[in-house]
């Protein structure tokens, strides 16, 4: 064999050993990746709730007696003072003495309901004069540098809350009144020789008729309920939180109302966490201890003219907010394996350097369901290996996923 065919056969098995070198090398495994990046961060506690009337009012027969029919229906709206019910008493001389003193009673009852109304709303309005002064001296002293932003907005969150509580006990007072007045006629028709003559039920406050008890004619004891009143412009969100979610959870914390059936979500504030909580089974049959959670809607009300009473919602309460933090997808996460004394050696993830997986130690800070608050040990564009699979390790060839 001459020296030129030695050199060929040398080339043509040294090319297919390159071949078959080449064919059966480890293939780069596909990932899927995303860069870190700087944003808004923030963590929330997610739950369903459902609307509510803060007040409602169940308007009952001052006295026994004939009820004419009720031509109010559900849905109606109704102004403070109208008429919703007319009555024909019917004092029986035997019966009539008991029903004086059972109204008697009532309005013994109206009375004190008043007078603590009363003191209900002077407390209140000191209250409101007090967290107006603190609001005025600290927007003062913020600008003059000598407080915080934080101390101004958070005595700004407290006069709020101060005025609305003003306006609730005022609006409690008003009623108080209005049933004392009403116990009052109620008395003085008993106590008349002609106790035949008709009796007018009047409404204790402006709203809506929410439920009629009482449709057609009929015989109503002294107590009985009639209807149901309610002011729609005056609703509260209830939620159900567990209560190791309540924890995290203060009155003042900002509230994104969602999912309640328009694109635009609403804005709210906790306003009390119940100090009480209960056991509910879940549709899994687990006990849990939750406890409610009632929050104030803040945005313009014609944004949720549309709601009522007992409307289901998606409440999601922000309980911290970070922003420009370094974040990166959750699913890039995972915890790093144990030392040899046991201890747990933290979070790490994989970044892509040079075709190459690098394995990354990382502080975690906080995270949420979707992004991971991350110290600074990475840089802005650094791209992380989402849910890495199990052959991805230090030093494996990994080639990004083509969309």
């Amino acid at each position: 064999m001459t020296r030129r065919s030695w050199i060929t056969l040398s080339l043509a098995a040294t090319a297919a050993v390159l071949l078959l070198a080449w064919a059966f090398r480890p293939r780069p495994v596909e990932v899927e990746v995303a860069p870190a990046r700087f944003a808004d961060f923030e963590t929330t506690v997610d739950e369903d709730g459902r609307t509510r009337l803060r007040d409602r009012f169940v308007v009952a027969a001052p006295l026994a007696g004939q009820l004419q029919r009720i031509a109010w229906r559900e849905g109606d709206s109704v102004q403070a003072g109208q008429v919703l019910a007319t009555l024909q008493p019917t004092l029986s001389p035997l019966l009539g003495a008991r029903d004086r003193a059972q109204l008697q009673a009532a309005l013994s009852a109206a009375q004190a309901t008043l007078q603590t109304a009363r003191h209900q709303a002077r407390a209140a309005q000191a209250h409101l004069a007090q967290t107006e002064n603190d609001l005025r001296h600290s927007e003062a002293l913020a600008r003059q540098g000598f407080v915080s932003a934080s101390k101004r907005d958070s005595d700004a969150l407290a006069a709020d809350q101060a005025r609305a509580e003003h306006e609730a006990a005022r609006a409690a007072e008003e009623t108080a009144r209005f049933q004392q007045q009403q116990a009052q006629a109620a008395l003085q028709a008993a106590s008349r020789a002609t106790p035949g003559e008709p009796f007018a039920v009047h409404a204790p406050i402006s709203g809506r008729v929410l439920k009629v008890n009482q449709t057609s004619e009929t015989t109503v004891a002294l107590g009985t309920p009639l209807l149901e009143l309610g002011d729609t412009r005056r609703l509260e969100v209830l939620a159900e939180l567990l209560t190791t979610d309540a924890l995290q959870v203060h009155p003042g914390s900002p509230v994104r109302i969602e999912g309640w059936g328009r694109p635009q979500p609403l804005q709210a504030r906790v306003r009390l966490i119940e100090p009480g909580g209960f056991t509910k089974v879940s549709a899994l049959g687990v006990e849990e201890q939750r406890v409610n959670v009632l929050m104030d809607l803040t945005s313009p009300p014609a944004q949720w003219a549309a709601l009522g009473d007992g409307y289901r919602v998606g409440v999601r309460i922000l309980t911290r907010q970070q922003a420009h933090a370094l974040t990166v997808p959750v699913g890039a996460l995972f915890p790093l394996p144990a030392s040899q004394g046991g201890a747990a050696a933290g979070w790490g993830v994989f970044v892509v350097d040079g075709g190459q997986a690098r394995l990354q130690p990382v502080s975690l800070k906080a995270r949420n369901a979707q992004q991971a608050w991350v110290g600074e040990t990475l840089r802005e564009g650094t791209q992380v290996i989402i849910y890495p699979p199990d052959t991805v390790r230090d030093g494996a060839r990994v080639a990004p996923r083509q969309p």
